[in-house]
């Protein structure tokens, strides 16, 4: 079989990863000369603990198993079994904490409740105030800017695949009787195949629009930021009782408790924000983020979330936050119905779009093309 794959984020890197791992060719076609999209611009965060029980968490834990193995095959994705840490302040948030532990899926995430001196001897950076942490065992994180580097590296070396950059899909037509699949790219070239997978991103106008209409599907904007190296190891990733009203896997009383109780700072209810952190390889952290829902989106990026984050780190490290050297604003898609892992629609025979993962996108991949293999026989 031949897969055509179009969009060359980790969605798209993903589906010709699982395609060629099945022994089939595959032609991988990006518009720029690299990804450039939301699947760089990531913590890299594999996150399981945050995810909705059911489809969302089956789907992460799944795609967890996938990145580990992945990353014993091709090293420089840079997976790391870390965990994660949430550490709690007061009585509120850490009823929210103890709310996850009492879910029937708890011991599938690796939820364990620390004191501030376990949670220190898992991750000694952390030594600033606070009553407790949770602790999720099977987060995990990957290098979001080199990754897909990697993974195309290894794909090239197969023999099975080609790469060609710089090259935007005009138009797209199905398979009728013997007839296969094809994409049309600017340069006037025709690429047929068995099977083509539009895996767009963001980047749902143009031809997305033309061949699928309005899909269920709208654009996210956050901003980011990364420090010079820290100096020391942060040993997991690290999340703020923020991250509890965020991710539906902390919907409880207690949560319920916690917002009314509780008023998120106002700097960070204004712009939807929770913190996230991880490390990179070269030391330096990942931090973030806000959301943005309403378009037009600004094209700037702002101070006052910056400022928040530098404050929020700052108090979990008992320590200055060393300088912020990359700052950085992205889009992803999300379905509307953001129960939903993905949207995957089938717009022509032989033809599917694969979008709108949401903030998933990095966690779930491997699971998300391997779902579209299986689906279509591959």
């Amino acid at each position: 079989m031949k897969v055509i794959v179009v969009g060359a984020g980790v969605v798209g890197t993903m589906h010709a990863w699982h395609a060629v791992e099945r022994g089939h060719e595959v032609v991988h076609i990006e518009r720029e000369a690299e990804a450039r999209g939301a699947s760089l611009r990531n913590f890299g965060q594999i996150w399981v603990s945050g995810r909705a029980g059911g489809e969302e968490l089956d789907t992460a834990l799944r795609a967890r198993e996938l990145w580990e193995s992945i990353g014993a095959r091709v090293p420089e994705v840079g997976f790391r079994a870390i965990g994660s840490l949430t550490p709690v302040r007061n009585d509120l948030e850490l009823a929210v904490a103890e709310a996850a532990l009492a879910r029937p899926d708890a011991a599938d995430r690796g939820y364990k409740l620390l004191n501030p001196e376990e949670a220190r001897r898992i991750n000694p950076a952390l030594r600033g105030d606070f009553q407790a942490a949770l602790f999720c065992e099977r987060d995990a994180a990957v290098e979001p800017r080199t990754a897909q580097l990697a993974l195309r590296k290894a794909l090239l070396a197969s023999g099975k695949y080609t790469f060609l950059p710089n090259r935007e899909v005009r138009d797209v037509s199905g398979a009728e009787g013997m007839r296969n699949a094809a994409v049309r790219d600017d340069r006037g070239e025709v690429h047929t195949g068995d099977a083509v997978v539009l895996a767009t991103g963001a980047a749902l106008s143009g031809l997305v629009r033309e061949i699928a209409g309005d899909i269920p599907v709208r654009k996210v904007r956050l901003q980011m930021m990364q420090t010079d190296p820290l100096g020391e190891p942060l040993t997991t990733s690290v999340a703020d009782a923020d991250s509890f009203r965020y991710y539906p896997a902390y919907t409880s009383d207690a949560l319920d408790a916690l917002n009314a109780g509780q008023a998120q700072d106002p700097t960070a209810a204004a712009h939807k924000m929770q913190l996230l952190m991880v490390q990179r390889l070269d030391g330096g952290l990942t931090i973030g983020d806000t959301h943005e829902y309403e378009h037009p989106f600004a094209f700037d990026t702002l101070e006052d979330p910056y400022e928040h984050l530098v404050r929020v780190v700052e108090s979990f490290l008992g320590r200055p936050l060393p300088k912020i050297r990359r700052r950085w604003a992205g889009v992803y898609a999300q379905c509307t119905d953001t129960t939903r892992v993905v949207h995957r629609q089938k717009v022509r025979e032989g033809v599917w779009l694969v979008t709108g993962p949401g903030g998933r996108g990095m966690t779930c991949s491997p699971a998300i093309a391997e779902t579209t293999a299986d689906e279509l026989g591959w």
